[in-house]
């Protein structure tokens, strides 16, 4: 199996599909990365208005509304294809538009929400953000605190989200907030507010330690006003609705993951035959060059489960476990291949411009963001049914 293939036969649309990208990331995005990543941002309006005119922000989306009505495992070539970009931010946000800020929208929103947001996002025309995570509330989803409460034909928002990708040049945002007082996992609804609504503040730009292509933002929501008909789907079915868009969300990021391995990987061997240690290459020493191919076999472990769930979804089969499987995995290797790598470079490996320092400081957000590992953990062990219940209080 050469890189770039999956544990599938691709079929020529899969293959035309990963070529188009390919050539798009080489001439319209890496390009432009140092930039990018130097003003820590990316022109996300000019930068998806050319991707949606290729079709490629709605693979999977209805076709009634600007989509290509394909199935999932052309979102997984599209995420392993944009792996290919030389840094984490720009996929990550390109991956927020389509798998993480759009699929309950596309799957539960009425007609009209979704010719008004759904398809301009679809189009390119507009940038879009998932407001999930709080200062107080990241992986535990259930402990979310912002409000949405009834007035009249409205709900007035209250709360605040926090690391939100796209947020400082979103013009809408998938929130989930707290529609009622029940049940922490029937009482939250996902509701579309457009950004630029009266009493929407972004506090400030996050600066984070990697994906500085990415612009990262704090939001308050003060007594901010929106249209009751921007409930998605049914009220208190927003835990459930999120729930489903994890499941894209882990396997696109798990996807996305592994042609940035491995470009680090083979960068890495192109260094290491080059320099010269002990009258002999760095790659010649056994240490390195085992190491190496450990590490090629783990990745390609990953592309093989991430296929797996990706195989199993396509044909409408339950893969929470399996994706949160590829999520650990991807989140875990990453940082083992961007470590070991690192440490091959030697002295150059701890440069900025570096493609392993890169992937180390990109890469370690993958086992914190979508649901920390520790919560991949826990889903796995209630589904091989060893997690402990909660006990009662006698």
């Amino acid at each position: 199996m050469n890189s770039g293939e999956t544990g599938v036969r691709l079929s020529q649309e899969h293959k035309e599909l990963q070529r188009t990208i390919e050539r798009f990331v080489e001439n319209e995005i890496n390009p432009h990365v140092a930039t990018w990543e130097k003003e820590q941002m990316f022109p996300a309006h000019e930068l998806f208005k050319k991707m949606g005119n290729l079709g490629l922000l709605g693979l999977t989306k209805p076709e009634e509304f600007g989509g290509m009505g394909l199935d999932y495992s052309y979102s997984v070539v599209a995420a392993q294809a944009l792996g290919k970009i030389h840094c984490g931010g720009v996929p990550m946000a390109i991956g927020v538009q389509t798998d993480m800020a759009t699929p309950a929208l596309a799957r539960f929103g009425s007609d009209e929400l979704r010719r008004e947001f759904l398809a301009p996002a679809i189009a390119g025309d507009m940038v879009a953000c998932i407001g999930v995570s709080e200062p107080g509330a990241g992986s535990d989803v259930a402990g979310v605190k912002t409000t949405a409460k009834k007035d009249g034909s409205d709900y007035i928002i209250n709360g605040s989200k926090m690391w939100i990708t796209n947020s400082l040049q979103a013009d809408w945002i998938c929130l989930l907030a707290n529609t009622s007082e029940g049940k922490p996992h029937q009482n939250k609804s996902l509701i579309i507010v457009p950004m630029k609504t009266p009493g929407i503040t972004i506090e400030k730009k996050i600066h984070k330690i990697g994906m500085w292509a990415s612009d990262t933002g704090l939001i308050h929501f003060d007594n901010v006003r929106v249209p009751q008909r921007n409930l998605i789907g049914m009220e208190g079915a927003g835990f459930m609705y999120q729930m489903i868009q994890f499941q894209e969300e882990r396997l696109w990021g798990a996807a996305n993951s592994i042609e940035g391995m491995m470009h680090v990987l083979n960068e890495t061997i192109n260094y290491t035959r080059q320099r010269n240690l002990f009258g002999s290459t760095v790659l010649d020493q056994q240490v390195v060059h085992f190491t190496l191919a450990e590490l090629k076999t783990e990745i390609e472990a990953l592309r093989a489960l991430v296929w797996q769930a990706t195989e199993e979804y396509v044909a409408g089969g339950e893969v929470t476990e399996l994706a949160s499987m590829c999520k650990l995995k991807s989140g875990r290797l990453v940082r083992e291949v961007a470590d070991k790598c690192l440490q091959f470079w030697g002295g150059m490996g701890f440069t900025w411009e570096n493609p392993a320092s890169q992937l180390y400081r990109d890469g370690r957000l993958i086992s914190i963001g979508g649901g920390a590992d520790e919560v991949m953990l826990g889903i796995i062990c209630k589904f091989m049914g060893i997690l402990p219940g909660k006990k009662k209080n006698a």
